[in-house]
Parts: structure tokens; sequence; C-alpha cells
């Protein structure tokens, strides 16, 4: 008797949505026990309503998770990895395999700590080998890194970056011109709380304190908006 796998792909660029079908239709070719019955959505808010839907009966066993997937129309998901921490939050059982062309050690370090997805692949390391092995690997309940995610773990800061939603909300929300005095609006916290959190963040990201244009580029940089 086969297999059967739920699986949901979120990732904003149909071509590359489609190789990782590929992946999984491959895999069936190889292996006549499983099947795949697959998702594709790429955006946001048809992610979100896929992962609510299917937690009411717990029916998505795996995720491919582009990280760089644009904000939802209300603005409460601001990336992948918001996705992510919702999926886990809905779905605990699901698999997750996050990929991204992000290669900053800083971000990967808090996409890890929030997401602590199964596998991790930095898109420019993917072919279809890379992509077929991550599979299986995951599949067989072992975890998977590409070989940049290796190398950086192996150049690893001791900087601990502690990031949570509201930083990130903050940023985001910074990078697209709200001002300061809306913010409260917007975030839950004071002016007096965000003050401080944007002071923390000037500090984290080494940039000037008055210098706010400096902290929303060094924050694109490192790919946290």
């Amino acid at each position: 008797m086969k297999k059967i796998y739920k699986v949901l792909i979120i990732d904003d660029h149909p071509i590359i949505a489609d190789a990782y079908k590929s992946a999984f239709e491959f895999i069936e070719t190889e292996n006549e026990n499983v099947k795949f019955k697959i998702d594709i959505v790429h955006n946001s808010d048809d992610a979100i309503q896929k992962i609510t839907k299917a937690s009411k009966n717990n029916r998505i066993d795996f995720v491919f998770l582009d990280i760089s997937i644009p904000p939802s129309a209300d603005g409460k998901i601001l990336s992948g990895e918001d996705i992510g921490i919702k999926i886990k939050q809905l779905l605990p059982k699901c698999k997750i395999i996050v990929a991204t062309t992000f290669n900053d050690n800083y971000r990967i370090q808090v996409i890890l700590k929030n997401v602590n997805p199964n596998g991790f692949l930095i898109k420019n390391d993917i072919n279809k080998d890379e992509l077929v092995t991550s599979i299986k690997t995951v599949l067989d309940n072992s975890p998977y890194y590409s070989k940049s995610v290796l190398e950086l773990f192996r150049k690893q800061s001791s900087v601990d970056f502690q990031l949570d939603k509201i930083d990130r909300q903050l940023l985001y929300e910074m990078s697209i011109g709200t001002k300061m005095k809306e913010l409260p609006n917007v975030i839950p916290m004071s002016m007096t709380g965000l003050e401080k959190r944007k002071k923390h963040l000037k500090i984290i990201f080494d940039v000037d304190e008055g210098d706010d244009r400096a902290l929303v580029l060094k924050a694109k940089e490192k790919g946290f908006i």
C-alpha cells in the first residue's frame, strides 16, 4: 500500500515552485510505495489559508517554504519565517524544508531558532540532485542542510541575534515609511517601548543612534526585511 504525503509548496516564483514539484515527482518514479499530493501557493495569504484549513485534520505532512515570500495583505505575516512559525504552532508534526537566497549567518541563526526546520537550503546551492536528496533525507527523519548552510555553521559568529516578531515588525514598518508616532496604532506597544526597541536594534546592527535609514538598510542587507 502506498504511503501518501500531503505536500504544500510555498514560493512566489512559479518556476522555482515547479522545480520543487518535479523533485517530488521524480522520487515517486523511483519509489512505487510513496505518493505525493502537491499543492502550490505563491503568496502569504493563500499559504496561511491552506495551513489553517489543514490544521483541522492535521493533513499537511511536508512543506517547502520560501523565506522571501512577500508580506500578507494585513501585514501580520512579514515573511516565510512567520509562516514557518505558524506551521509549527498549527501542524507540529509537519516536516519543513526552508529555502532562501539569504546566506547571512545572522539571518540563518534567527530562522533556525524561530522555525527550527527539518531542512535548510540556500537557493544558490539547489539543483535537482540537491532537492531530491534533501526530500529523501527529511522523509527518513534526519535533518538536511545544504553546503552553504554547513559552511556558515563553521563560521558561526559569537553574536547572538535575538530578534522577535515585534523587532521585525518595527523594522518592516520603518522600511515602508511608517512614522514613529503612527507605530503604536500598528504594533501593540507604547511609543516609549518602541523607541527603546529601535535604540536596541541600532546597537545590534551597529549603526549610529540617530540614523534610521542606516538601520533599515542594514536590516535589509542582513535579510530581516
